[in-house]
């Protein structure tokens, strides 16, 4: 493989060496900032914390940023996990040694804080950190009692950690018996390539019950795992004073819960032209029903490949309309070197993007050389941009952004290409079919299925505040009814479809976690469309919002660029552009 195609990351560690010094010094630090405790009323001593809360953060990025690069080329080589389990560690000893400074802070009292900031305009990058902790000063303990709470962290997050070794660990992939005798091997990693490519309906059902076997027959486990994760939430909530699990997870951000209500209310109650789509695509693939495992089936297929600098040079050409500054950007967070672009043995399966305090943004993909690679190239692209501007724009403290606003950039990007592609005016009828289709795919994946999965986890974490029972028949019969609503489909007939539940890995690992992909594409699709109608201003306030960083709550930064999230209007919009784009579908298919 050409060097210019894999990462270097020698910009992070020239030598191994650097890596263990670095390491080696993380505990001094943070044993010096534990000995800080009870003496934040002294300025030198505060500002000392806070000169060392900078000094952790970098370091903690750089070593966590180079150990989980190298351990994500290649998860067979023991050396590698082992060194990102070290950083790991280390930051789980951190979190303990430090637990008293917030609870400290707050007995300082928000004037006293607020005027060593105005006093030392050096320190005023904190200035949001400690807005954020004055909120939340309802909810912060006593620092012994942060301490106690600090020790049972590890155990908060144990469903996560038994479903990763159950999940993955553990996994063996399963066979499945095709109708033409051959035997395939099915796992997660390759169960919805197989079933696209499937020649008959009782294939397709035969590697989606090979997959879903596994789970069934450790649904029992699954459920024991994801009630302990609500279990530990509810302590959470019950423990910081919050009102619902809810409340609890996105207090922190300042998100109010109308607009997750919101969002569950606009998606379910605007699911009829997905109920539509489905049906479309029934008819046009001749199926006696849709199935879930149906989805991965294309209405039309583009033959197109290209090489990855094709696909790179087409992402440029798709940007080509916006300023310089921007352009250059994206060039340079996807330069040589800065994108490991092949598969390779043992190498983590997907894309990402990664990089901000301190370390430029870098990507990791899979490219396979299809059309969809372009796209994830361009998704990509725009976490880095936003990266870049924000470490461009913003000191340390106040330069990462939230999740909640993460997924923005990147589908921005990707609305720019398809609409690029769309208007190029080279299209056969079959590519602009699978073109309509990947968006339509888009939003029925990003939008529908997140916020579906969105409603799941409220409805689950509700019974769990009403100490009802948890168990794998109660979660899969809530996800039974959210599919004949959302879908028109009733999973019951797809034999271990109800487990889906099983199978989904952020409900296990960051719960209400989805929700934000959902409400980042609303957002990137208003901005987008502005910027395409060439709404004057649009464009700078959409940058605005990437140099934001994390400076200001990300409800107020996505206000600041035009979009209130906490109405209706811009989720019912994607729901609207959803039906408008299925009734092009139909008229392109019945051409």
């Amino acid at each position: 493989m050409d060097k210019k195609h894999q990462w270097d990351l020698s910009f992070i560690y020239e030598e191994e060496s650097d890596f263990d010094n670095d390491l080696a010094r993380l505990p001094g630090l943070g044993e010096e900032l534990a000995s800080l405790a009870s003496h934040l009323a002294d300025e030198a001593s505060f500002k000392r914390a806070l000169d060392l809360q900078k000094e952790i953060e970098l370091l903690l990025n750089r070593l966590y940023s180079y150990a989980s690069g190298k351990a994500d080329l290649d998860r067979r080589s023991i050396e590698a996990t082992s060194r990102e389990s070290k950083v790991e560690n280390a930051l789980s000893q951190l979190i303990r040694a430090t637990s008293y400074f917030d609870p400290e802070c707050l007995s300082l009292g928000e004037e006293k804080v607020f005027a060593f900031l105005k006093k030392n305009p050096e320190y005023a990058e904190f200035d949001f950190y400690f807005r954020k902790l004055f909120d939340a000063a309802s909810h912060v303990l006593s620092a012994d009692k942060e301490a106690i709470i600090a020790n049972y962290s590890p155990l908060s997050g144990v469903g996560g950690d038994l479903y990763s070794n159950l999940s993955v660990a553990d996994y063996r992939p399963r066979t499945a018996l095709l109708s033409t005798g051959e035997e395939v091997s099915v796992s997660t990693a390759n169960w919805s390539t197989l079933a696209k490519d499937a020649k008959t309906p009782d294939d397709r059902k035969a590697i989606f019950e090979a997959l879903y076997s596994y789970f069934d027959e450790r649904k029992n486990a699954y459920a024991a795992m994801y009630k302990a994760g609500l279990d530990a939430q509810l302590a959470t909530m019950r423990n910081r004073g919050y009102s619902s699990i809810l409340e609890a997870h996105l207090d922190g951000n300042k998100i109010p819960t109308s607009v997750y209500l919101s969002l569950v209310k606009a998606a379910h109650g605007g699911a009829a032209p997905l109920r539509e789509y489905y049906e479309v695509r029934r008819k046009a693939l001749g199926l006696d029903a849709h199935r879930s495992y149906d989805r991965f089936l294309p209405l039309a297929k583009s033959e197109r490949k290209m090489t990855y600098e094709e696909a790179r040079e087409l992402f440029y050409a798709s940007i080509g309309r916006f300023d310089e500054d921007f352009q250059e950007k994206a060039r340079a967070v996807t330069a040589d070197g800065r994108v490991d672009v092949y598969p390779g043995e043992g190498k983590r399966t997907g894309a990402y993007s990664s990089g901000g305090s301190g370390i430029f943004p870098h990507i990791l993909m899979n490219f396979q050389g299809t059309l969809e690679d372009a796209f994830t190239l361009a998704h990509e692209a725009g976490h880095s941009v936003h990266t870049l501007y924000a470490m461009e724009t913003q000191p340390l403290m106040k330069e990462n952004y939230t999740i909640f606003v993460a997924e923005i950039a990147s589908t921005f990007n990707e609305h720019n290409l398809l609409d690029y592609l769309l208007k190029s005016g080279e299209l056969s009828r079959e590519e602009k079919i699978a073109l309509l289709q990947k968006e339509i795919d888009e939003i029925a994946a990003t939008f529908y299925r997140q916020s579906l999965f969105a409603e799941y986890e409220l409805e689950a974490s509700r019974l769990a505040e009403a100490g009802k029972p948890i168990n794998h028949e109660v979660l899969s019969s809530i996800m039974t009814g959210l599919y004949k609503d959302y879908y028109g489909i009733d999973i019951r007939e797809e034999v271990y479809k109800p487990l889906v539940w099983c199978y989904i890995p952020h409900l296990f690992y960051t719960p209400f976690y989805v929700y934000q992909y959902a409400t980042s594409f609303a957002t990137s699709l208003e901005l987008y469309r502005r910027v395409n109608s060439g709404e004057e201003g649009s464009f700078e306030r959409y940058r605005g919002l990437l140099k934001a960083g994390g400076s200001k709550y990300p409800i107020d930064e996505v206000k600041a660029a035009g979009v209130d999230l906490t109405e209706e209007g811009p989720f019912k919009a994607v729901t609207e552009r959803m039906a408008v784009l299925v009734g092009e579908l139909k008229k392109l298919l019945a051409e």
